[in-house]
């Protein structure tokens, strides 16, 4: 039996590098952790916490898919991080929700991947 101890890693495929790093990097926040490729053709991952979310465009058959997974980012102020995301001209797939145990919101990255903001409440 295999056991799976952690997330390694979340991926997203993305048709302009540099549009995308603009919105991961500018909008969100991240800092780039590691390139690789060349130019305008590659893989960024960005360390948050002792995960990874990375976005590249170097697999030819790896679409964007607004239909597809979701990465989840924790963030510390999320009326904070939805006023960014709509200053910013975000597109929300999901308006801002509270439920039982979270607050969380959907908005779609420049090729149309879903993005989670993310906010467990206390307890």
């Amino acid at each position: 039996m295999m056991k799976i101890t952690e997330i390694a890693f979340t991926c997203y495929p993305v048709t302009d590098l540099s549009r995308a790093r603009r919105f991961y990097e500018e909008v969100l926040g991240l800092k780039e952790s590691r390139f690789f490729g060349t130019g305008d053709t590659g893989f960024v991952e960005y360390d948050i916490g002792p995960g990874t979310l990375a976005i590249g465009n170097m697999a030819p058959d790896w679409k964007p898919s607004p239909g597809g997974g979701s990465v989840g980012l924790e963030v510390e102020d999320f009326e904070a991080a939805v006023a960014r995301l709509r200053s910013s001209g975000c597109t929300f797939r999901l308006e801002p929700l509270e439920t039982p145990v979270c607050h969380m919101a959907v908005v779609s990255d420049p090729d149309g991947n879903s993005i989670t903001i993310h906010r467990r409440k206390p307890g």
